[in-house]
C-alpha cells in the first residue's frame, strides 16, 4: 500500500499490527487523560472514542489544564437483546465508572459516557464477565447488527434475531488485540489473520439491519445492507435484499449525500450469508480508500452502477436474485405499552427520552429498570428508536412489572406521538463533531412544536421528527418527515418530506435558521396541512403532494 494514495486512516490501520498500535502504552500512561492521536482511530475498532467536555474547554484552558478527557464506550449487542443479569452489570458500571447514566443508541445498543482512561479496562472486563463486549461497535468494520424487536410475533422475532446474531459473529474481527490489551490474555504463538477484512479492514463503517414488514422500526433502507423478511403463513420464506443506504453528508459538499438502499431482489434464507459476504467483500475491495467522505457503500454502488454492482454480487455469491416480493410498510415507530405475543407472554415497550436512562425529576428511569431487572425472568430489548422493551413477561409477573414501571416513570400517558417518534443524537457537550445542541435541546423544541400542532387541530398527529448536531446523521435525520441538522450554535437546517415509513428521503427546506424561524416556518406549514391534507395523509407525504418540497428517492436528487 502506497501511503500517498490512501487516507491517513488507512496508513494508521496498516501500521497498527492488527489494531494494537500503542494503545496499551497509552492507557497505562498516568501523565495525561488522553491517548496518542493515531490510537484514537484504532480504539474505535475496540468500541470506544476519546472525547472531552466541550462545556469546560475554555475554563480548563484558562487554568492551563489539558481538556477534561474521557471516553465513550459502545457495546456490541446484536439485535439489542440482553438478559436481566447483563442489564444489572450495565447499570453497575454506569453508576460507578461513568457520568452516572446509560445512553441507548439508534443501533439497538447502549453506550457509556465519561469513562476515565484508568477505568477503561475495568469497564471492558466487567462487561466480559457477563458475556458482553465492545468489539467492532465502532470503526471501519461491520457495526452492531439490528433486527426488528417484534414483541408480538415472537416466533418470527427469534428467527430474525438468530440471523442478526449470526451475521454479527460472522463479520466480527479476528484480531486478538482486544483480548490481549483489555482482558489481559496471553498472545498466541501465531500471527493474527483477518480472513474477511484483511490487514486494513473496510474503507468505512458498514451497517446491517433485518426488518420484518409491515414494521420498518429499524429503518432498514438507511443501512449499507438490509434484509427484509418475507413471511408466508407465519414463516420466513426468504428476504428482499437492499444495499447502499447511509445517512452521512458534509455541509456544503454536494458530492456527499444521504441515500436509501436499492432493493436488489429476493433470496432464500440459506442464501443470505453468501449474499452478505459478497456485498461485504465488494465494498472491501472497491470502496474508496483515498477520500473517507466518499468511502461508504452508497458511493461504491453509485460509482459502479447498480446493475453492475448487482451482477458482481451474484458472481461473488453464486446466487441469482429472484424478483423482489412486494412489501407494504405501515409504521416506523415502536409499539408502546403492553403487547401480548403468540405464546401468551407479555411485552412492555417503555419510552426513554432520546435513549437517555437516568434518574431525573421527570422519572427515575435508571432505578426503575434496575428494579425490574432484579425480578424479571425474560429479556430486555433495545430498539432502534432509543426505547426499551421489557420482553417475555409471564402472566403472573405482569402486575409487578407494571407497578414498578409506573412507579418509576417508565409508563407515561402524557406523551404525544411527536415526542414518542422523535430521536436525537448526543451532540454537545461530548461529541467532537457537534455544531449545535441535539439531545439537550429537542425536548423543549418538541413542546413548542406540539403547541403549534394543537393550535391547528393537529394534536397528537404522528409525525417523525429527528435532530442531529451535525450532518453525519447518527439519528437518521434525512429519513425524517421533519429533520433538523445543526449548522452552528442555535441554528439548524430544516429538512422536509421524508416518507413516514422510511421509503423516501427529505430535502433541504430552510438553511441555518434559529428557533423562532423554525417555529414560524412550521406554524405556516401546519396551517396549510390542517386545511389541505387528504384523509389520513401523513405530513411528509402532504408537503410532497402539495409541491412544497420535491420528492427524493435517490441520493442524486438530494441536492438537485
Amino acid at each position: 500500500m502506497s501511503d500517498s494514495k490512501v487516507s491517513a486512516n488507512e496508513t494508521i490501520k496498516a501500521r497498527s499490527h492488527f489494531l494494537r498500535g500503542t494503545i496499551e502504552e497509552g492507557i497505562n500512561d498516568p501523565l495525561t487523560g488522553a491517548i496518542a492521536e493515531d490510537d484514537t482511530q484504532l480504539t474505535k475498532f475496540h468500541g470506544f472514542y476519546q472525547q472531552d467536555d466541550r462545556d469546560l474547554r475554555n475554563e480548563r484552558k484558562s487554568q492551563k489544564l489539558e481538556p477534561l478527557y474521557s471516553f465513550m464506550l459502545r457495546a456490541r449487542v446484536p439485535g439489542g437483546v440482553c438478559t436481566p443479569e447483563q442489564w444489572l452489570i450495565i447499570d453497575e458500571i454506569a453508576q460507578h465508572l461513568t457520568r452516572g447514566n446509560i445512553r441507548l443508541t439508534t443501533r439497538q445498543t447502549f453506550q457509556f459516557h465519561g469513562i476515565l482512561k484508568r477505568h477503561l479496562k475495568v469497564v471492558i472486563q466487567k462487561l466480559h464477565q457477563r458475556l458482553l463486549d465492545s468489539i467492532a461497535a465502532c470503526g471501519d468494520v461491520n457495526r452492531n447488527v439490528m433486527c426488528n424487536p417484534n414483541p408480538v410475533e415472537s416466533q418470527v422475532h427469534q428467527k430474525v434475531y438468530e440471523f442478526a446474531k449470526s451475521l454479527s459473529e460472522h463479520f466480527m474481527p479476528q484480531s486478538r488485540a482486544y483480548a490481549e490489551i483489555f482482558l489481559d490474555e496471553e498472545p498466541l504463538n501465531k500471527p493474527d489473520v483477518e480472513p474477511l477484512y484483511g490487514p486494513t479492514y473496510l474503507p468505512r463503517k458498514f451497517k446491517i439491519a433485518v426488518a420484518v414488514p409491515p414494521h420498518n422500526d429499524v429503518d432498514v433502507f438507511t443501512n449499507d445492507l438490509g434484509f427484509i423478511a418475507i413471511l408466508q403463513d407465519g414463516e420466513i420464506v426468504g428476504y428482499n435484499v437492499a444495499a447502499g443506504g447511509g445517512m452521512g453528508t458534509t455541509h456544503g459538499d454536494t458530492k456527499t449525500y444521504p441515500r436509501l438502499g436499492d432493493v436488489l431482489g429476493f433470496i432464500r434464507p440459506e442464501q443470505a450469508q453468501a449474499i452478505a459476504e459478497a456485498i461485504f467483500i465488494i465494498q472491501r475491495d472497491n470502496g474508496d480508500r483515498e477520500n473517507r467522505k466518499h468511502a461508504r457503500l452508497k458511493y461504491t454502488i453509485d460509482d459502479m452502477g447498480l446493475e453492475k454492482f448487482k451482477a458482481e454480487v451474484e458472481k461473488h455469491s453464486g446466487v441469482s436474485f429472484a424478483p423482489a416480493v412486494e412489501v407494504t410498510w405501515t409504521t416506523r415507530g415502536d409499539r408502546f405499552g403492553w403487547q401480548q405475543g403468540y405464546d401468551g407472554r407479555w411485552h412492555l415497550t417503555c419510552y426513554l427520552p432520546n435513549g437517555r436512562i437516568a434518574d431525573t425529576e421527570q422519572g427515575q428511569l435508571m432505578t426503575g429498570l434496575r428494579e425490574i431487572a432484579k425480578i424479571h425472568q425474560g429479556d430486555l430489548r433495545m430498539t432502534a428508536n432509543q426505547n426499551i422493551v421489557v420482553a417475555n413477561v409471564h402472566e403472573q409477573d405482569k402486575a409487578k412489572i407494571e407497578q414498578l414501571a409506573s412507579q418509576y416513570g417508565l409508563i407515561r400517558e402524557d406523551l404525544t406521538w411527536l415526542r414518542k417518534l422523535s430521536i436525537a443524537c448526543v451532540a454537545l457537550p461530548t461529541c467532537g463533531l457537534a455544531m449545535a445542541e441535539s439531545e439537550r435541546y429537542i425536548p423543549q423544541l418538541i413542546t413548542k412544536v406540539d403547541a403549534l400542532l394543537a393550535n391547528h387541530g393537529l394534536a397528537n398527529q404522528p409525525i417523525v421528527m429527528r435532530m442531529t448536531g451535525c450532518p453525519n446523521g447518527c439519528a437518521r435525520p434525512f429519513a425524517a418527515e421533519i429533520g433538523f441538522v445543526g449548522k452552528g450554535p442555535g441554528h439548524y437546517n430544516l429538512y422536509l418530506g421524508a416518507s413516514p415509513v422510511g421509503t423516501r428521503l427529505n430535502k433541504l427546506y430552510r438553511e441555518n435558521i434559529d428557533e423562532q424561524q423554525i417555529l414560524t416556518e412550521l406554524d405556516g406549514l401546519f396551517a396549510r396541512y390542517a386545511k389541505e391534507r387528504e384523509n389520513e395523509e401523513a405530513f411528509g407525504d402532504y408537503v410532497v403532494r402539495a409541491g412544497i418540497i420535491a420528492p427524493v428517492y435517490q441520493g442524486s436528487e438530494f441536492h438537485a
